[in-house]
């Protein structure tokens, strides 16, 4: 699974909103006529008749998809095909084969749903599991669903650190290299400036305390080095602040009895990916099918198996897939971003605070 990459999906999109220009042609061909009344059993009988999904984004090496697509196909005989590209890039696609669309179901970041929706690119569609959906995590109506979710974690080498930290006050206080790699463009580096903030009393619209933790341990010479496989393999990383399944992933890589991984106890922050449907797709009710089984116990299971959090927190996993992630009582102070549009102004000022506040120190 192409794990190192996760990161990269949120943030590489948010550099490059400028391609999402405005291009809207009154002959495009939207999928208007599609009906939001269907029963599911009339909407799989249109998927199979479309016999194709197309997915942006959503490529088999990340989060398990692999057994989803497969699944598809066995169960409904769904063919399938992906174009792995940022969330940005997801959408510039959408508006940009308005007349002739080659993508029908898209993962973004959470962000990127409300932008989709708000230009014009999405259908609808809520599926048989909305009420288990957390109200943050979904449109009111349907036009993008988070499917899984990240919390920001701590992964700890155990041959470095003899007492892995497992709070915010214990990283404070400990005489060991920390990373998060690059603030100024990861949105994973960004999610844990923010997770610090949280748990030193700020929130997405004051994320000082989390730039001033950063920035004592750049002055101590404690912050460096990319937390990448290659890094932790080597052990050039004391402790590295990941998302989760990055963490967990990291481990299983490498070494699991080499590795802690841990929420910290104080606070953390959880954030989504979401799929979207394109209005305009070829195949609407194949990306309906789909995103139904993304959602369903099946299509949870196949996630959890790729490290990946469900958003479902009813859904029964099997022990041996249950235990590929961490203890549900570690996320009781890991909260999602409460004011996305505030969070969104401020991940625009966290590479100058970065840059002024804390590489200005780093030795």
């Amino acid at each position: 699974m192409a794990i190192q990459k996760w990161w990269k999906k949120g943030l590489i999109g948010a550099l490059t909103i400028s391609m999402l220009a405005a291009c809207s042609d009154s002959s495009s061909s939207s999928n208007d006529e599609v009906s939001k009344d269907l029963s599911l059993e009339e909407i799989t009988e249109k998927a199979k008749e479309e016999g194709t999904v197309n997915s942006v984004g959503m490529p088999d090496t990340w989060a398990n998809w692999v057994e989803t697509w497969e699944e598809l196909g066995t169960e409904y005989s769904i063919k399938h095909k992906d174009t792995d590209m940022s969330s940005a890039e997801e959408l510039a696609k959408f508006e940009a084969e308005k007349d002739d669309a080659t993508a029908d179901i898209g993962d973004v970041g959470i962000a990127f749903g409300p932008i989709a929706k708000d230009k014009g690119l999405t259908l609808p569609y809520k599926t048989s599991y909305w009420d288990e959906i957390p109200d943050w995590a979904k449109d009111d109506e349907g036009h993008w669903i988070v499917g899984y979710t990240g919390t920001i974690s701590f992964l700890t080498d155990k041959n470095n650190v003899k007492n892995p930290p497992t709070s915010w006050e214990d990283l404070k206080n400990g005489d060991y290299t920390v990373s998060i790699g690059d603030a100024l463009t990861a949105n994973q580096a960004q999610f844990a400036i923010l997770a610090a903030a949280i748990a030193f009393g700020g929130d997405e619209s004051n994320i000082q305390p989390g730039i001033d933790f950063f920035a004592e341990l750049a002055k101590q010479g404690r912050l460096q080095g990319d937390p990448s496989v290659a890094n932790l393999e080597k052990g050039e990383i004391d402790v590295a602040i990941l998302w989760d399944f990055n963490a967990l992933g990291y481990r299983h890589q490498i070494d699991e009895e080499r590795f802690d991984v841990v929420i910290p106890s104080e606070g953390s922050v959880t954030s989504g990916y979401a799929t979207i449907i394109n209005k305009y797709a070829k195949n609407p009710h194949a990306a309906m099918l789909a995103r139904e089984y993304i959602l369903s116990d099946a299509g949870q299971e196949n996630l959890a198996k790729g490290y990946a959090r469900p958003i479902r927190e009813k859904v029964e996993l099997p022990q041996d897939v249950r235990d590929l992630l961490l203890p549900a009582d570690m996320y009781t102070n890991a909260q999602p971003v409460k004011d996305q549009k505030k969070w969104e102004e401020t991940t625009k000022q966290i590479p100058q605070y970065y840059q002024e506040q804390v590489l200005i120190h780093a030795k």
